[in-house]
C-alpha cells in the first residue's frame, strides 16, 4: 500500500523535531495533521505543493512547509511536491505558463526558437514576458493544485471503497 511506502521513506515527526536546524520551529510542528496520512491532509498538501511548485520563485520548499503549517496539511508531501519544478520541467512549465498568460492578457506571442534563446535574449525580453509568465504561473499552479486535490480525493475514496469491498468478500467467503 502507498501509505506504508510513504511512512517508510518520509521523516517521522520526531526526526524533524530533533533536527538542530529546525529546533526553532518546534512549537509549530506539534499539529498531528502535519504528519498524518489522511484524505484531507494529503489532498490539501497536493494542492499547496503543486501550486507552489509551479510558481517561479526561490525557496519553494520552505514556502511549501510554511503552507503546510498554515493550512494544516501533510508537510512531507507538500515539501516533496515542490520538486515538481526542477531544471528539467521548469522550461516546459514556463513556456506553458507564458502561453496561458499571453492568451489571457491578449499580448503578442514571442516566438520560442530553442536555438535563439540565450541569456541576452532573455534579458532583453524580460520586460515583455514577466506579466504573462507570472499570471500564467499562478493560473497553471491553481489548476495543477486543484487537479491534484481532486485526484487525491477521488483516489482516496476509490482506495477505501476497494478495501471495504475486499473485506466484504473475505467475510462472505468465511461465512459461505
Amino acid at each position: 500500500m502507498a501509505r506504508n511506502l510513504l511512512k517508510r521513506y518520509f521523516p517521522t515527526p520526531e526526526m524533524i523535531k530533533n533536527n538542530p536546524a529546525l529546533r526553532m520551529f518546534e512549537k509549530f510542528l506539534h499539529d498531528p495533521n502535519l504528519f498524518h496520512l489522511n484524505r484531507h491532509s494529503v489532498s490539501v498538501a497536493f494542492f499547496w505543493g503543486l501550486f507552489i511548485a509551479i510558481l517561479p520563485i526561490p525557496g519553494q520548499m520552505p514556502l511549501s512547509a510554511l503552507a503546510a503549517v498554515v493550512f494544516r496539511c501533510n508537510m512531507p508531501i507538500a515539501v516533496a511536491l515542490a520538486w515538481v519544478s526542477n531544471p528539467f520541467t521548469t522550461p516546459f512549465l514556463l513556456v506553458i505558463s507564458y502561453a496561458i498568460g499571453a492568451f489571457i492578457l491578449q499580448s503578442e506571442h514571442l516566438s520560442f526558437d530553442p536555438h535563439a534563446i540565450t541569456f541576452e535574449w532573455f534579458m532583453s525580453s524580460v520586460g515583455i514576458i514577466w506579466k504573462p509568465v507570472l499570471l500564467g504561473c499562478v493560473i497553471t499552479g491553481l489548476i495543477a493544485g486543484a487537479l491534484g486535490y481532486f485526484i487525491m480525493q477521488a483516489y482516496w475514496r476509490w482506495h477505501v471503497a476497494r478495501a471495504w469491498q475486499k473485506r466484504k468478500q473475505k467475510r462472505q467467503a468465511k461465512q459461505g
